[in-house]
């Protein structure tokens, strides 16, 4: 018997062992299981298989009734999914979470946890984007954040914020959020076992508000996913580390130029202060005030005029730093404080209709194609009839939101600002590309190949003519595109109109969205002023 047969194996023989709060199931249809009459008596069934687990029942499907392995295939599991998904809404409870195991060549085996409570309303949250050079303590400060403990000077709680390979086999989630911790009314909500999906899932239930982090790459070389972190998701503020034993660097000067060029409010957070003495501190916090100042920015230092000032002041001029040690725990209240405190800065008009640009696709057994990113605008709800695209031609898929789920918890609905995974039906997920938008299906979008921009060119060695081509960040699209300037070149410093064109294929773009170009040593900034059709 295969390792993942023997585990099925015993886990169906666990379920027999329990009984009441187990129930197996060849497979669940439409047409037979939610027919007149039916819904109600398996909802009611549902609904004692719960009562008798002390709110926590299994469904294992695939099955025999005596819990013999059968398997069936994937479009059967995905449909027993979605009556047993029904089920358990009728009956005032919610899946928790699905395991898949294969069987034969082309069967499945599903065991589902039932949880008793509806599924999850779509709370407030902010979303913090974090940035910093490597080493310089950023997902360890987020580690100790978001669990509450003291890392142990070894960076040990960064690898409570991995993602793990069997989180994207197993898990319907949107991991571009690596990190997640709440409030309720008295005090911080934290992670107490990070490495269980089902933790992140139980902070978003007992949260009344929530905050989330979302990864950037400190190295050089990944300079581009970055980019694509603080510009392609619906991000309320950015969180910049400088480590006191290093001070400032050349990637501290590039990400704090990305988050500032995309008007992000951002704090400063000093880290490894207990590394050094209180006047090498002291060096490193005015190393920052004067970087700040050179970008016309105006530093506030939190240790001095406290939180309160740090939530009336922080906007695009003024920047909150915190000093702060992962180890000794010193700062930590007062980020805190501040997480606590502050208001979301993005939160879309929901009476705007739904937009979401793809930025992460996978596949999950069972369920099919996942498309993860930030909710633009709008809200999308279980069971929306939408469409996908432009794909690679400029036509767009009519697709079905088989699910969404928020930080690897079930949600019927969520709206702008929210990062989320939706499992899609009607696509592959190899047809599902980042920089592709989901919106709704009576939606007449119109693919653009060719746009208009006023730019600003930051840093350039020389001076920037027809046929430039540099890497366009706009939303989650990361794409080749060539620069025609109205008056033939643009020189650093330059503000300029440009004509813009896609290297390889079109995109879903519109006037006022804002974006950041980058090649090589070159930078600049722009905003679309107006967009062409798709030729």
């Amino acid at each position: 018997m295969s390792p993942d047969r023997a585990v099925l194996r015993r886990a169906i023989d666990r379920g027999e062992e329990e009984g009441g709060s187990v129930e197996f199931k060849e497979r669940l249809t439409k047409d037979v299981h939610l027919a007149d009459g039916r819904l109600e008596s398996l909802a009611a069934q549902l609904r004692h298989r719960v009562l008798s687990g002390d709110g926590e029942a299994t469904y294992v499907v695939g099955v025999t009734d005596d819990g013999g392995i059968a398997g069936i295939e994937p479009a059967a599991f995905s449909e027993s999914m979605d009556v047993l998904s029904l089920l358990a809404d009728e009956a005032g409870a919610h899946i928790e979470d699905v395991e898949t195991w294969g069987v034969g060549e082309d069967g499945l085996v599903g065991v589902a946890t039932v949880r008793e409570g509806a599924v999850l309303e779509d709370d407030e949250h902010i979303v913090v984007g974090t940035a910093g050079h490597v080493d310089h303590g950023k997902s360890t400060l987020v580690g100790s954040l978001v669990t509450g403990q003291a890392d142990d000077g070894e960076g040990g709680t960064r690898s409570y914020l991995d993602v793990q390979p069997h989180e994207v086999e197993r898990g319907l989630s949107a991991d571009l959020s690596y990190g997640v911790y709440g409030f309720d009314e008295d005090g911080p909500v934290r992670m107490q076992n990070p490495h269980r999906k089902g933790d992140r899932a139980r902070v978003v239930e007992e949260a009344d508000q929530l905050v989330s982090f979302v990864d950037t790459v400190g190295h050089e070389p990944w300079l581009r996913t970055t980019i694509r972190g603080l510009v392609g998701q619906k991000l309320d503020y950015g969180l910049l580390t400088v480590a006191a034993d290093d001070g400032p660097t050349k990637t501290t000067r590039e990400h704090l130029g990305i988050l500032l060029a995309t008007e992000l409010p951002t704090i400063v957070a000093i880290t490894k202060t207990d590394l050094v003495d209180a006047e090498r501190v002291a060096a490193v916090e005015r190393d920052v005030e004067r970087l700040l100042r050179e970008v016309d920015k105006t530093p506030l230092r939190v240790e001095r005029h406290g939180v309160d000032a740090a939530i009336e002041e922080i906007d695009e001029t003024v920047v909150p730093v915190v000093t702060t040690s992962a180890v000794s725990g010193d700062g930590l209240d007062a980020l805190d404080e501040l997480f606590a405190r502050l208001p979301k800065t993005v939160g879309g008009s929901t009476a705007e209709r739904f937009r979401m640009y793809v930025d992460r696709t996978y596949n999950v057994t069972g369920v099919g194609a996942v498309a993860s990113g930030t909710v633009k605008s709008g809200i999308v709800e279980a069971g929306d009839e939408l469409l996908i695209g432009p794909m690679q031609d400029g036509s767009f898929r009519e697709v079905e939101v088989r699910s969404i789920e928020m930080h690897y918890h079930r949600v019927d609905r969520a709206r702008a600002g929210r990062i989320v995974g939706i499992a899609l039906k009607g696509v592959r997920e190899a047809d599902v590309e980042r920089g592709m938008v989901l919106l709704p299906r009576d939606a007449e979008p119109t693919p653009v190949r060719e746009f208009e921009a006023e730019v600003v060119v930051l840093n350039h060695p020389t001076r920037i003519g027809d046929g430039y081509e540099p890497v366009v960040h706009l939303e989650t699209v990361s794409e080749a595109a060539a620069f025609y300037p109205e008056d033939g070149q643009l020189l650093p410093g330059d503000t300029g109109e440009t004509r813009i064109r896609f290297k390889f294929r079109p995109y879903l773009l519109e006037p006022g969205q804002r974006f950041v170009f980058r090649e090589g040593q070159s930078k600049g900034v722009g905003t679309v002023t107006a967009v062409h059709g798709p030729d």
